[in-house]
């Protein structure tokens, strides 16, 4: 069996393939281990603003298979155009603090397709709006490699929780360099795809 502590030296692609080679058994295990990762590194970085924690467990439970490119896989949500049925959905403002999103917008439906678990959502600026990530709301998150610098925005949180290893990859979004200004403060690989290749949404 492949020791968790190996796990982080790749990335969700190469986790994937244990899970398909069933080097790592049922997907709770890697949940469970990324909820841990969560737990403990999360207060220093704030990078997870929302825990979706049992109901993640749940989605691994129900798991049978884990057939699919990315199925089987821990994911953070990005708490901006992703809306999760049943959760907060602020925008990192204080103005929608308490608004729980009647159902899920089509970006989250393809995820939930797709066979990726949600553990939580990041952290981002209000409405995306700055390219650091310290709203009001939530405050700042840290970048994990000095805690005294900024992940950069807006898909900051996600960032910092991937470059720390509290989950293999996460989503995040793009308008002005808010995925790509976070994956260069924070040494990763941030893709953003072409305009109208995935589905958007406002709230």
């Amino acid at each position: 069996m492949k020791q968790f502590d190996d796990l982080l030296g790749l990335d969700a692609l190469g986790q994937k393939q244990l899970l398909d080679n069933k080097e790592l058994t049922p997907p709770l295990e890697l949940t469970d281990f990324y909820i841990n990762q969560i737990e403990k590194y999360n207060p220093i970085l704030n990078a997870v603003v929302l825990e979706m924690f049992e109901s993640g467990r749940e989605q691994a439970k129900k798991m049978q298979a884990t057939n699919g490119k990315v199925a089987g896989l821990p994911f953070l949500i990005k708490d901006l155009n992703a809306i999760k049925g049943g959760a907060r959905h602020t925008s990192g403002s204080v103005m929608l603090q308490d608004v729980i999103a009647p159902e899920n917008d089509e970006i989250v439906n393809r995820f939930e397709q797709a066979g990726l678990i949600f553990l939580g959502k990041t952290n981002t600026p209000e409405f995306g709006f700055l390219p650091t990530t310290e709203p009001e709301l939530f405050g700042p998150t840290r970048n994990p490699w000095d805690l005294e610098r900024s992940p950069g925005g807006s898909s900051g949180g996600s960032a910092a929780a991937v470059a720390a290893g509290l989950i293999p990859f996460a989503h995040a979004n793009d308008g002005g360099g808010s995925i790509r200004i976070p994956a260069s403060a924070c040494g990763l690989f941030g893709f953003k795809p072409s305009r109208g290749r995935l589905p958007y949404s406002l709230m």
